[in-house]
């Protein structure tokens, strides 16, 4: 058996090579799956359709519906959720725009860098913040509204078609989506926890 020492340093290299060959998979797989990232692609054809799929899982489509529900809303309790659904997409963009600006891993190659309304952080690519809040929608959602079980069905649909839909149009990598729904998927959590009342939250609350 190699002596401790040897072990050690045997460590960090295969890790390295672990890691370097995890991301050439990752990237191999990202451009095989790319099929709709540009006109000219295998199915360029759909590239509308994903378009407006972005568009749905995009931050301020949701910033302003939860704004105007919370205006709109004359039910104490439908406010409740409402405000905390707009906290929790706060909180969603405010964590996505941090992680990507400490990882500033770059968007694959073949993106077209025609996104619906960017900002700074958003060339860069890890983690997918349509992924994240595809997730975290998706769990508030079926936690908060009383739906059929069709329309729950169709909500997780629309989230797992909003995480494979960045990947087709080469806007991410797949390693960008996966961790972008686990972040989606514990971020919820941390909402729970932080659940905005009129009990805890009196002086927000009489803002609306």
């Amino acid at each position: 058996p190699l002596p401790e020492e040897d072990c050690m340093r045997l460590n960090p290299s295969f890790a390295g090579i672990a890691l370097s060959s995890l991301l050439a998979v990752d990237l191999w797989a990202s451009k095989r799956l790319g099929v709709c990232a540009g006109e000219g692609s295998a199915w360029g054809s759909a590239r509308p359709l994903l378009k407006a799929v972005e568009v749905s899982g995009h931050g301020v489509p949701w910033l302003l519906g939860t704004c105007y529900g919370l205006c709109r809303s004359d039910s104490s309790a439908g406010r409740e959720v409402l405000l905390n659904l707009l906290f929790a997409l706060l909180l969603d963009l405010v964590l996505v725009a941090v992680v990507k600006g400490l990882v500033r891993r770059p968007r694959p190659t073949h993106n077209k860098m025609d996104m619906f309304v960017t900002i700074s952080v958003d060339k860069y690519s890890f983690p997918s913040g349509h992924a994240t809040r595809a997730a975290l929608v998706c769990r508030f959602v079926l936690h908060h509204l009383v739906l059929a079980v069709p329309l729950r069905v169709l909500v997780v649909l629309w989230a797992l078609i909003v995480g494979v839909s960045r990947v087709m149009l080469g806007r991410h990598n797949v390693t960008d989506v996966l961790f972008g729904l686990l972040l989606g998927y514990a971020l919820y959590s941390v909402v729970e926890y932080c659940w905005l009342s009129p009990l805890n939250a009196p002086a927000l609350f009489a803002l609306w």
